[in-house]
């Protein structure tokens, strides 16, 4: 088991991807803080934990209030003098439709909970990470942080952010030691399409279809990404920083560090024209 005894805080951690995250890394030996609004997910996620014959830290927050991402971080820390990994999971999908018809606070909530959320947690973590001069720091991608996605302007906006603001820590923590990467999970079945379906005509034909067929053949388990996520937390992926990995697309498991951190590879940048 390559994780033992890394101290790991899984947020959104009662249900879906952040459930099979923390999942997989109490699988590799690590012990598992998992953070969620909700306490009956919790309850379920701690049980699943336990049956791993892992006794999971349960902390019940919402990621979009700092005084409750203080609170809950101060109990892991008190508990167990550091955290080793931080996986910034948690998010929501928020408003779909034209951007001028959404309703703008829940427009600003998406921001405030799937960006502002890795902040607050980040920033909490941080001072403990750069005393013991280790610390792996995982962000959470999604669909539109690279590419258009019209009719959910929220969320994309708010995962591209989530996307720059993993390098801009990254190019700050480097020197103690510290890694930090985003990820895109690909697409999973999980709750975030039930609402995709239920809005009907407010997105694209092309979104529908592509929901229709994950309904049928996608990934109800999220393993992909929290496979991804232990290569991340663990010593095999040391030096490897600032970087944006798709769980399904990119050959993680035969990345060769030193050499992908000589070039831009696997990062977002501005395409140049090319010279005649």
């Amino acid at each position: 088991m390559e994780l033992t005894g890394r101290r790991c805080l899984v947020t959104g951690g009662g249900r879906g991807i952040g459930r099979a995250i923390a999942l997989a890394l109490a699988r590799e030996g690590a012990h598992v803080a998992i953070l969620a609004r909700t306490g009956a997910e919790l309850d379920e996620t701690a049980a699943l934990l336990a049956d791993q014959g892992q006794t999971a830290l349960k902390l019940q927050a919402d990621v979009g209030r700092r005084e409750e991402v203080d609170a809950a971080i101060e109990r892991v820390l008190a508990a167990w003098d550091g955290v080793d990994v931080l996986v910034n999971n948690a998010g929501i999908q928020g408003p779909i439709g034209r951007m001028e018809e959404v309703d703008p606070e829940a427009w600003m909530q998406v921001v405030q909970v799937n960006l502002g959320g890795c902040f607050y947690c980040t920033r909490k973590v941080l001072p403990a990470m750069i005393a013991q001069r280790y610390g792996k720091i995982i962000n959470l991608s999604g669909g539109g942080a690279v590419g258009p996605r019209p009719f959910f302007s929220a969320y994309s906006a708010a995962k591209a952010g989530v996307v720059r603001f993993s390098e801009n820590l990254a190019g700050e923590v480097a020197e103690h030691g510290i890694d930090v990467n985003a990820i895109a999970p690909g697409a999973v079945n999980t709750r975030m399409l039930d609402q995709r379906l239920a809005a009907g005509a407010a997105v694209s034909a092309e979104e529908r279809e592509q929901d229709q067929r994950l309904l049928r053949e996608g990934d109800a388990t999220g393993e992909r990404a929290a496979a991804l996520v232990v290569y991340l937390a663990s010593a095999r992926s040391d030096g490897l920083t600032g970087r944006l990995l798709s769980a399904v697309w990119d050959p993680w498991e035969t990345f060769d560090v030193e050499a992908i951190m000589a070039t831009e590879a696997f990062s977002v940048r501005r395409v140049q024209q090319q010279e005649n």
